[in-house]
């Protein structure tokens, strides 16, 4: 994202005019963005943070340094009382983190120009509380999916389009097999894949999503599960329709209808992905027409991982998770897992009690 010219703020000195005023506010987000940039945050979160300040900037009709915690009341408690708590909770950090940089490095000028003591008013009493909203998403089972990607696989041999039908079926099924994220799966260049990397070989991922906004996160994504076998086949008899030269820097993995102005191929969008994903689910699935999104098949992806004996530190690496408690939350066990360990678990415990009865009635 563009950065703004940061002018150096001491300059300005008492009586300020509304104009200089105005101005040194904007000096000061500009600033704000800046040191935000400088701590490596993406693009998007640091649009984002602005964004939540502007919309509280407008509400409160001032410079926010001139917010008190009774104002902070009122636009939490009023304003965004029906929100999301994950709404909530990201403005709050917002307004936050705003304050401690006008603290850390404004505190003597604001004073100096309007006579405040810069102090967040977001405080113990008003801190929005709880966690982000976190919808449970429970995928279909493997017979669902093995129904959804046979009868999907089976259109190939009568779609009008049989190019860009293929390629979304390809990355459907890449996300169920290594969990990748639709944005991920979109971004992907054919020299990401490393064929002599590992056993089955391995999936760059330049573009992974960063821990709390912090800018891509990088990883390599071994072609376990069959994924090996899902890309050697688009790339044989698949990519050869939308590009001619395999050897192109840049080339990307999944390409797009439309060309770049040097009449190059240019990368899919994820709304393609998506949408190719929800009418392959509706014709082949209609049970989950409505429900089935990548990032079910990225959870999909994690539980078969899981039970399959892919231990929880392995299936974090394959989906590029920065906590393993992220990772624990795409786990959902099958129906009857827990019953049979539970009868199993009871099983031993009854040969273990035959085994004390009868050595009791030896001792007898």
């Amino acid at each position: 994202m563009a950065l703004a010219a940061v002018r150096d703020l001491r300059e300005f000195r008492d009586p300020v005019s509304a104009e200089e005023l105005e101005q040194f506010e904007t000096d000061v987000l500009a600033g704000f963005v800046l040191a935000r940039a400088s701590a490596g945050l993406a693009d998007g979160t640091i649009r984002g943070d602005v964004g939540y300040l502007d919309q509280m900037r407008a509400w409160f009709g001032q410079p926010l340094w001139d917010m008190e915690p009774a104002d902070a009341d009122g636009y939490f408690g009023k304003v965004l009382r029906g929100s999301p708590s994950g709404t909530r909770l990201a403005r709050a950090q917002a307004l936050t983190t705003y304050f401690l940089f006008l603290e850390l490095r404004h505190k003597a000028e604001i004073h100096r120009m309007t006579g405040r003591v810069v102090e967040c008013p977001i405080d113990e009493m008003n801190r929005p509380r709880g966690s982000k909203d976190a919808a449970l998403r429970i995928p279909p089972t493997a017979p669902e999916i093995k129904t959804l990607f046979t009868g999907w696989g089976g259109e190939l041999a009568t779609c009008r389009k049989f190019a860009p039908t293929a390629r979304n079926y390809t990355a459907s099924k890449l996300m169920s097999q290594v969990g990748l994220r639709v944005s991920e799966a979109c971004k992907l260049d054919l020299a990401d894949i490393k064929w002599d990397l590992g056993r089955f070989g391995k999936l760059h991922v330049r573009h992974g999503k960063g821990a709390r906004g912090s800018g891509p996160r990088e990883r390599m994504v071994p072609l376990i599960n069959g994924a090996d076998r899902t890309l050697r086949w688009f790339i044989e008899d698949v990519w050869g329709q939308f590009d001619d030269d395999h050897t192109r820097p840049g080339a990307p993995l999944f390409p797009s209808e439309r060309r770049n102005t040097d009449s190059s191929s240019r990368c899919v969008g994820d709304d393609a992905l998506r949408n190719g994903l929800a009418t392959a689910a509706k014709a082949h699935l209609p049970g989950w027409a409505d429900t089935l999104t990548p990032h079910v098949l990225r959870h999909f992806c994690a539980s078969e991982l899981y039970l399959g004996s892919l231990d929880l530190l392995g299936i974090q690496e394959v989906l590029g998770h920065s906590w393993i408690a992220t990772t624990m939350r795409y786990i959902h066990v099958q129906q009857t897992r827990v019953e049979d360990a539970w009868v199993t678990g009871q099983q031993r415990a009854a040969k273990r009690l035959e085994g004390l009865m009868g050595r009791s009635g030896t001792c007898g």
